[in-house]
């Protein structure tokens, strides 16, 4: 038996070279499946991050009306929706969304 290994030692140590780089290749911190799951996270995170920068455009924006030149308008509305407040004459009507379209 010894012989026979000694005989194919080059072929039994490259098919155990090849198992050993074929299952690191899929497998593993480094590997094809570990890639894929990174790649899936960082679309989910490139789209986070175009989400979070349009809020931060909002409220500078909404900030901008508050504090350089002061928008009336503005104002008027954010003091209607926070404290449901209205004219001499008006009807409030307050709409609950639940979501369903």
């Amino acid at each position: 038996m010894f012989k026979k290994i000694k005989k194919n030692y080059f072929i039994l140590i490259i098919t155990f070279l090849f198992i050993y780089f074929f299952f690191n290749l899929l497998g593993g911190d480094r590997g094809l499946i570990s890639y894929l799951k990174k790649k899936e996270i960082y679309e989910e995170l490139k789209i986070k991050q175009t989400d979070l920068n349009f809020k931060i455009q909002e409220l500078e924006h909404k900030n901008s009306l508050l504090t350089k030149d002061i928008d009336l308008d503005f104002i008027e509305v954010l003091i209607r929706d926070k404290f449901l407040f209205g004219k001499d004459g008006e009807t409030t009507y307050i709409l609950k969304d639940d979501g369903q379209n």
